[in-house]
C-alpha cells in the first residue's frame, strides 16, 4: 500500500470510529430531553454526523465542485455529493425521519470502495510495472582499461561494456569475453537460466548470474530490446478494446440520464399529488446512490489491465486491450514454419554414400565445397563435419543460385546441390525417401551420394497444435516457402488442418487474405511468425503474433502481440489468457448491470432504502473489482 493510500485508510478509519461513536451516542443519549425539543435533537444529530461525513468525504465534495467548474458535471463524485447532501437536507422536511446517518454512511462506504479500487488498480499496475524493473540504471564501460559507470543512453554502438554478476545487461550486443548464465525471466517468463559464452548474442534486460562478461554493443539504448519493450508496455493502456470503449461511452450517456430520472422521481409524483415530498425526494436520492456506474467503469478496464499484466509475467506482451479482445475470438491460427514451428537451423539428419564410399569422405568434400558460403545449409554441413576445414584445399568456389555450389577440392571438381545442379552438369543422381533437403554430391563427374538436411521441429510444437484444438480453434494452417513434400511431412506430424508450401512472402499475404475471406463473421484469424521477414502478413492478419522476438525490431513494430521466447506453446497460453480475461469482463458487466437495474427499480417504487443503495453501489463495485483481480492470476498457465 502506498503512503497516499495509508493516509487515505487512516482518514477512513477515523471517520468510521467517529461514525460508530455518533451512532451509539444518538441511539442511547436522551438528546430530545436534554435540548428540550425534537427539532433541536434532530439538528444536533445533523451536526454530529456531519463531522465523520466531512472527514470521509471532503475530497469528493471538492472534486465534484471543481469538475462542475470545468464543465464536467456528470461523474460519480457529482452523484455521491448530490445524494449525500440530499440525505442531510432531509432535515428540512419535518414530517420525515432524519437520514443523516445514511448520508454519512453512503459517503463513508463509497470511500471504502474507492480505496479498495485504488489498491486493486495499484496491484494490477505493479504486475506491469514489474516489467519496468528491466530498465538498467547504468552501463559499465571500459575506457583505456578503466571501468566507468555511465548512463546507457551515452554508450556508443561498438563500445565494450562490462557486466558483473548480479547486474542487468544494459544494451544489446555480443559477448567477446567471459562465460556466464543469464536470467531471462523478466523478458520471457522462463525460469531456467541460459548459458552464454563468447560469440553469444545477449539482449538488454537480462540479469547476469555467475561470471563477468564483456559485451560489444550492437545498438544504441533507444533502439535496444529493453527500450522497445518499455515503450510497448507504457502505450498498452492507450489502445482500448471495443467492450472497454462501449463502457466508457455508456457511462457518458448513462450518468446524465439517471440523474434526470432521479430528478423526475423526486419532483413529478409529489406535484401530481401521489405522496409527500419527503418520501419521493428520498426515493430520488436512493435512486442516485444506486445509479453510480463505478462498478462498470472501473472493473472492466481493470480486468483488461490485469489480463495484460498477467500475460506479461509469462513473457507475452500485448500492445493493448483491443488485441486481447480480438485474440479471445480467434478460431483460425496460421503459422509460418521456419523459426516458428521449427528451430530455423538446419541439421544433417542422414548421409547416404554410394557403394564403397566412406560417409565421412563424402561429408568432408561437401563441407569443404561449402567452406566460403554463409547459407544456413552450408553452415549446417560445416558443423556436422567434425574435422578441420582447410580453406587452402579449396579453389574456384562458385555458388549456383538456387542450385548449389561448384568448387575444386584437393584438385577434384566437387558439385554439391539439388537435382537441377546435377542435371545442369550432366551428372547422375538418386532420389531419397527421407524427408528434408537433399544435397547430391558429385566428385569429378561421378555420383558420390547424398546428404539430407532438415529443419528440426521444436519440442512443444505438436503439443501446441493439440492445445489450440482443445481450446476451440477450428483451423491450424501452416504456410512455408519449403518444398511441398517436406511441408506435408511436418504438417502431418504436427496435426495441421491445412499446409501450403513453396510460397514467396507475397504468396503468404495472398493465402492469409484468402483465409480471411472465408472466416466466420464473429471469428478472427491470427498469424504467427518470427517477426523478421513476416511483417506484411503480421500486419494483414486480425491479430499478428511475433514469436521468439527477443531483439527483433521488426517483430515489435509489426506484431500486435509479442512472445518473448521461442516456445510455440505460449501461443495457446496467450489465447487462453485472453478468453479468461473476456469471461471476467462479461461476468462483471452482467453482474453489475443486473444488480443495479434490480435495485433501481426497487428504489423507484420505494422498496429499496438508502442502506440497500449502499450495497448496490459499493458492494457491487467491490465484488466486481475482486473478480477483475482474478485476471492477474496466470499461475495455472505456467509450465
Amino acid at each position: 500500500m502506498s503512503p497516499k493510500q495509508k493516509k487515505w485508510l487512516a482518514r477512513i478509519v477515523v471517520a468510521l470510529v467517529l461514525f460508530v461513536g455518533v451512532m451509539i451516542f444518538t441511539h442511547f443519549a436522551p438528546l430530545e430531553e436534554w435540548l428540550g425539543s425534537r427539532q433541536a435533537a434532530v439538528w444536533a444529530e445533523f451536526a454530529l454526523f456531519l463531522i465523520p461525513y466531512l472527514i470521509a468525504g471532503y475530497d469528493v465534495l471538492w472534486e465534484a465542485a471543481r469538475n462542475i467548474g470545468r464543465g464536467q458535471v456528470f461523474d460519480e463524485n457529482f452523484l455521491m455529493s448530490i445524494a449525500t447532501i440530499g440525505a442531510f437536507a432531509m432535515v428540512l422536511f419535518p414530517d420525515s425521519d432524519p437520514h443523516m446517518a445514511e448520508g454519512a454512511a453512503v459517503m463513508l462506504f463509497y470511500q471504502v470502495g474507492e480505496l479498495f479500487q485504488s489498491y486493486a488498480v495499484g496491484k494490477s499496475r505493479k504486475s506491469i510495472s514489474d516489467m519496468m524493473d528491466i530498465a538498467p540504471e547504468f552501463a559499465t564501460i571500459e575506457r583505456d582499461g578503466v571501468l566507468e559507470e555511465v548512463d546507457p543512453d551515452e554508450v556508443p554502438v561498438g563500445s565494450i561494456i562490462v557486466v558483473k554478476p548480479g547486474e542487468r545487461i544494459p544494451l544489446d550486443g555480443t559477448i567477446i569475453e567471459g562465460a556466464s548464465q543469464l536470467d531471462t525471466a523478466a523478458l520471457t517468463g522462463e525460469s531456467i537460466p541460459r548459458d552464454v559464452e563468447p560469440g553469444s548474442d545477449v539482449i538488454s534486460g537480462c540479469v547476469n548470474l555467475s561470471g563477468v562478461i564483456r559485451v560489444k554493443t550492437s545498438k544504441p539504448y533507444g533502439e535496444s530490446t529493453v527500450a522497445r519493450i518499455l515503450e510497448l508496455v507504457e502505450n498498452a493502456a492507450e489502445k482500448k478494446a471495443r467492450t472497454e470503449n462501449f463502457i466508457t461511452r455508456f457511462a457518458r450517456y448513462y450518468t446524465p440520464i439517471v440523474t434526470g430520472a432521479a430528478l423526475l422521481i423526486a419532483v413529478v409524483p409529489p406535484l401530481a399529488g401521489m405522496g409527500t415530498w419527503s418520501d419521493w425526494v428520498l426515493r430520488g436520492l436512493t435512486f442516485l446512490v444506486v445509479s453510480c456506474p463505478c462498478a462498470l467503469v472501473i472493473s472492466v478496464p481493470l480486468s483488461f489491465f490485469g489480463g495484460i499484466g498477467g500475460a506479461s509475467k509469462l513473457g507475452i506482451l500485448v500492445k493493448g486491450s483491443n488485441y486481447l479482445e480480438l485474440l479471445s475470438k480467434v478460431d483460425t491460427v496460421v503459422f509460418d514454419k521456419t523459426g516458428t514451428l521449427t528451430s530455423g537451423t538446419f541439421d544433417v539428419v542422414a548421409i547416404h554414400p554410394e557403394t564403397g564410399i566412406d560417409p565421412q569422405w563424402l561429408l568432408s568434400h561437401a563441407a569443404h565445397a561449402e567452406a566460403f558460403s554463409n547459407h544456413p545449409i552450408a553452415v549446417s554441413l560445416r558443423e556436422a563435419y567434425k574435422g578441420e576445414i582447410d580453406p587452402k584445399r579449396v579453389l574456384d568456389a562458385q555458388e549456383q543460385s538456387g542450385h548449389g555450389v561448384r568448387a575444386v577440392v584437393n584438385e577434384r571438381v566437387v558439385l554439391v546441390g539439388n537435382d537441377k545442379l546435377m542435371a545442369q552438369h550432366g551428372a547422375a543422381w538418386q532420389d531419397c525417401d527421407v524427408t528434408g533437403t537433399v544435397l547430391h554430391v558429385c566428385v569429378d563427374g561421378e555420383y558420390a551420394g547424398h546428404i539430407v538436411i532438415a529443419d528440426i521441429v521444436k519440442p512443444d510444437a505438436k503439443r501446441t497444435i493439440s492445445q489450440l484444438h482443445d481450446a476451440g480453434v477450428k483451423q491450424c494452417v501452416m504456410l512455408t516457402g519449403d518444398r511441398l513434400d517436406v511441408a506435408k511431412a511436418v504438417g502431418k506430424d504436427l496435426g495441421m488442418d491445412d499446409v501450403r508450401a513453396q510460397l514467396l512472402p507475397q504468396d503468404k499475404v495472398s493465402a492469409v487474405e484468402e483465409l480471411l475471406a472465408k472466416q466466420a463473421e464473429d471469428g478472427k484469424l491470427a498469424f504467427v511468425g518470427d517477426g523478421i521477414n513476416d511483417a506484411p502478413v503480421l500486419t494483414r492478419a486480425d491479430v499478428g503474433i511475433a514469436m521468439g522476438a527477443m531483439g527483433s525490431d521488426a517483430a515489435i513494430e509489426a506484431a500486435d502481440i509479442v512472445l518473448m521466447d521461442d516456445k510455440p506453446s505460449n501461443i495457446s497460453k496467450a489465447i487462453l489468457i485472453a478468453r479468461h480475461t473476456m469471461r471476467i469482463v462479461w461476468q462483471n458487466i452482467v453482474f453489475a448491470l443486473g444488480v443495479k437495474i434490480a435495485i433501481l427499480i426497487l428504489a423507484a417504487v420505494g422498496i429499496a432504502n438508502m442502506w440497500l443503495a449502499v450495497f448496490g453501489d459499493v458492494g457491487v463495485a467491490v465484488l466486481a473489482i475482486l473478480n477483475a483481480m482474478r485476471a492477474m492470476n496466470v499461475s495455472k498457465y505456467r509450465d
